[in-house]
């Protein structure tokens, strides 16, 4: 075990240290030489004493009193243990030493007063010197137990004043009220230095409370401004610094850095408000934390997005990030509301996928952003793969962001005929784009593109103007076809734009049919039915396209406003099969019985399109018919058909 002076050293930096116990701790370091100058003192005297004085006063006595000083001297050097270091147990013991302070000093007087009735004036000499000598020794030994200073001085020296004045020398007298004086002065001196020592160790103490409390409150602000206020998850500088420390010491242990976006938040904030917004936020960082392992830092890292590091392979991290995006999708109570969101997640891995803090996040946002596009509510591994698919992309996006629609953009027309006279009676207008840097774009892209880079209604309204320029180069009651997004239909500014260019126009409306995807309805299925009134009260016409291949087909066709439905191209394959046949016939029975034409989309050969026309059908488009065309080769055809009806 350690000693006392290694303990109280120890205790003073740590800050632990009651007063009571820093007293007791001192006096350890005194009373040894204090029992220690007793004994010799006591040795000395006896000896100088030991012809004149009987046996038992110059051997019995001082034996057994040295031999308490020895034990007394081994109590306060045993090692320091903990419990010595409570402040009752300190305070027990220095009381205690108070007691036999004043037993001992009682003791030694009586037997030094004892013998000094005998030998001459020497030995009285010597008597003196012992007791003031002794006296004096102790109290300097007793610094830090002042009361115990106080009861040897008064005890013994009392004793000597009294015995040196009953002798009736005038010179022991004075000797002896010398030595009081010098005691006074050396306890006033004493007591001024304990004060000091109190003093000093309180304004230790305090000084240590302050440190700690200026400890506490700087880890409070390190954490603070590491902690997200709104969710209390660690914040963007948290995670980067886990991030740094983790690749540090990662050597090739694999880990997993991974990103959530949440879907469909915008739209609380915009209907709710920020407020109930943050309150989301809330309930999802609480889910969040509720769903992570201890072993997973997750953290918010602005705005709706969400990151979190996962120890582990990516079967690991990619369960670990569908459970986060399940617990976000289930609904949330707001008060009065109630919302249900969605989470996308990208993961990268290391260090397959980078090996720095900044590569690794720009992956995992590769991922998350291919999520959000294409796998919605999912998780997303970047791959080498992904990274192309991405790069390419956002060449798309910067090559849309630049471009000059109203010279890059251009439009296809795709007749559809009708079935008994193969005669084209509407054309419909197909979207291209071709880039002086990238080339000609699938649709199907550029319009992805245009959404993302916020040019979706510029490329809509010109495309639409070409479409009703075309529409006045066309013979009566030739139709153009026109497709509507699902953006289109949710942007309440471009669908005020159609309705603008249609009355600018000076067209005929009815020859205009607008076409609309079911999967589109179903996202957005009341603002699609007020947006297709709007169109319809125009004269213009509705056709749902693409019909079969959604979720809900009978209640769009009961509950909107159609003209038209276009039964999918994944349809006229089966025209060859009697089960086809009959599932297609059923399909365009039910629309004849709701009044609307019915278009067959698809049709790839000679023999589909004699199926069709059996089967009933009046209208078809397909490859077979025509491949989509320029606009000079559409009105070559109208031409074409016209002189051959004529000719008919």
């Amino acid at each position: 075990m350690p000693d006392a002076s290694s303990i109280q050293s120890k205790m003073h930096r740590a800050g632990h240290y009651p007063l009571p116990v820093a007293q007791y701790l001192r006096l350890r370091e005194r009373i040894p030489p204090l029992y220690g100058l007793l004994s010799i003192n006591a040795a000395i005297l006896a000896y100088t004493h030991r012809a004149l004085a009987p046996g038992y006063l110059t051997l019995t006595i001082p034996a057994i009193l040295i031999a308490c000083c020895l034990i007394r001297m081994l109590v306060w050097l045993r090692p320091v243990s903990q419990r010595d270091l409570e402040a009752d147990v300190a305070h027990r013991r220095m009381k205690q030493a108070i007691w036999l302070s004043l037993l001992f000093a009682m003791t030694f007087a009586i037997w030094a007063l004892c013998l000094d009735r005998y030998g001459g004036p020497y030995e009285h000499g010597h008597v003196a010197v012992f007791v003031s000598v002794t006296v004096l020794g102790c109290v300097f030994c007793l610094t830090f137990l002042p009361t115990a200073a106080l009861l040897i001085c008064v005890t013994a020296l009392g004793m000597f004043l009294v015995y040196c004045m009953t002798t009736g020398s005038e010179t022991l007298t004075a000797v002896a009220i010398n030595i009081a004086l010098v005691a006074a002065v050396i306890l006033k001196i004493l007591r001024d230095t304990y004060d000091s020592f109190v003093e000093l160790e309180m304004a230790q103490r305090e000084l240590r409370v302050e440190r700690r409390q200026a400890q506490a409150l700087g880890d409070e602000n390190a954490r603070l401004a590491q902690t997200d206020a709104l969710t209390g998850l660690p914040n963007r500088r948290y995670f980067f610094a886990a991030l740094e420390r983790l690749l540090e010491t990662a050597q090739d242990q694999v880990f997993c850095v991974g990103l959530i976006d949440l879907d469909r938040f915008k739209p609380v904030n915009d209907t709710y408000g920020h407020a109930q917004g943050d309150r989301l936020l809330q309930v999802i960082g609480t889910r969040l934390i509720a769903q992570c392992d201890p072993s997973v830092t997750i953290a918010r890292l602005g705005g709706d997005e969400f990151g979190f590091i996962v120890p582990g392979g990516p079967d690991e991290a990619e369960a670990i990030a569908q459970k986060f995006c399940t617990a976000i999708r289930m609904p949330a109570r707001l008060g009065e509301v109630t919302v249900a969101i969605g989470g996308s997640a990208g993961i990268s891995i290391y260090p397959e996928s980078a090996r720095n803090a900044h590569s690794l996040y720009d992956r995992a946002d590769f991922a998350l952003y291919h999520a959000k596009n294409h796998r919605r509510g999912q998780c997303v591994r970047f791959s080498d793969q992904l990274e192309t698919l991405i790069r390419s992309e956002q060449a798309l996006d910067s090559a849309l962001q630049s471009a000059d629609l109203a010279q890059e953009l251009s439009v296809a027309y795709q007749p559809i005929i009708a079935t008994e006279s193969n005669q084209p009676v509407g054309f419909e207008c197909l979207a291209r784009w071709t880039s002086p840097t990238l080339g000609a774009v699938p649709p199907e892209q550029m319009i992805a593109a245009a959404e993302r880079v916020g040019r979706a209604r510029e490329v809509t309204a010109t495309l639409f103007d070409r479409a009703l320029d075309t529409l006045a180069l066309l013979p009566h009651p030739i139709s153009i076809s026109f497709n509507l997004s699902g953006h289109d239909i949710s942007d309440t500014e471009t669908i005020a734009t159609l309705l603008d260019r249609i009355e600018r126009s000076g067209c005929d409306a009815r020859r205009l049919l607008f076409e609309i995807t079911e999967t589109t309805l179903i996202a957005e299925f009341e603002t699609a039915r007020t947006v297709l009134e709007r169109l319809r009260a125009t004269g213009a016409r509705i056709a749902l396209d693409d019909f079969g291949t959604g979720y809900s087909s009978l209640s769009s066709l009961h509950q909107l406003p159609l003209d038209m439905v276009k039964i999918d191209r994944s349809f006229a394959p089966r025209l060859d099969e009697t089960v086809g046949r009959r599932l297609i016939s059923a399909i365009r029975n039910l629309a004849r019985a709701l009044s609307l034409e019915c278009v067959i989309e698809g049709i790839e050969t000679e023999d589909q399109l004699l199926s069709a026309r059996i089967a009933g059908f009046s209208l078809a488009q397909g490859f077979h018919i025509a491949r989509p065309m320029t606009l000079e080769d559409m009105l070559g055809r109208v031409d074409a058909s016209a002189k051959a009806w004529q000719l008919a």
